[in-house]
């Protein structure tokens, strides 16, 4: 019979924000929950978390010891922070006879032909499907051969995955998981930065001329305005003088 890893936890008292203080001393908050279980709120010790996190991933059974009970469990919903520390996880518990669902991350084999003959680079798209299968036929990753992909646009899909026996892929078949696209080297990396400098430059350029063209618009505009006001100023002075009469004989 196949051993699974073990962890152990308690209840959780400590509720809400104040999670916050057992982060610090180093415990992990959680929570049991499935089918047959009340779901319970738990801790354990950070470190003792992440050595089985780390063999287990996801995909494979946990022995979660609580009290006097032991319940097979899948480890899910890992929230970590910025730096990579985790702050909460689930214990999801199964029925063994039942199947689950459970994301399978991928794992990439061999260096293409394109690869090794530099003719072109491998783009790994996708790097998990998810699968249906009963709890102890998970399998903890799936491999990915792609020593045979030499050309240009050759590629894998999720279809041309092989899994166990008893495993049932949900991802879309038609989703592709690696292909091989040109190369790029490093003087046409290069000569593209450049090119987009000068763009920028020009556009740069470009954009203070046309700053210049309005600004002298804008003076040609306020000089006309001023010779016109300085014009009807004077116009108006003119209207005001008296008429000279002309002088009696």
């Amino acid at each position: 019979m196949a051993t699974h890893p073990k962890l152990k936890v308690e209840e959780r008292k400590v509720l809400g924000k104040k999670v916050k203080k057992l982060r610090r001393d180093g415990i992990t908050p959680g929570n049991v929950y499935g089918k047959e279980v009340k779901s319970t709120a738990v801790q354990l010790p950070t470190k003792n978390f992440m050595d089985v996190y780390k063999e287990s991933g996801e995909t494979t059974l946990v022995d979660l010891e609580l009290g006097s009970k032991t319940i097979p469990v899948l480890i899910q919903n890992v929230y970590k922070d910025f730096r990579g520390n985790v702050l909460h996880a689930d214990f999801f518990q199964v029925n063994l006879k039942e199947k689950v669902k459970a994301n399978v991350p991928l794992e990439f084999v061999g260096e293409p032909k394109a690869v090794t003959e530099k003719t072109g680079i491998l783009m790994e798209i996708t790097n998990e499907v998810e699968v249906e299968a009963l709890p102890t036929e998970l399998p903890e990753k799936i491999e990915v051969n792609v020593e045979h992909l030499a050309q240009i646009d050759d590629q894998i899909a999720v279809s041309d995955l092989k899994v166990p026996q008893g495993v049932t892929i949900l991802s879309d078949l038609n989703q592709v998981v690696a292909k091989i696209e040109e190369l790029v080297s490093k003087e046409a990396l290069e000569q593209a930065a450049e090119e987009a400098a000068a763009a920028e430059a020009a556009k740069a350029e470009a954009g203070e001329a046309t700053g210049e063209a309005a600004e002298g618009a804008g003076t040609e505009g306020e000089s006309a305005t001023e010779e016109q006001t300085s014009t009807e100023e004077k116009s108006a002075e003119e209207e005001k003088k008296p008429e000279e009469k002309p002088q009696e004989a």
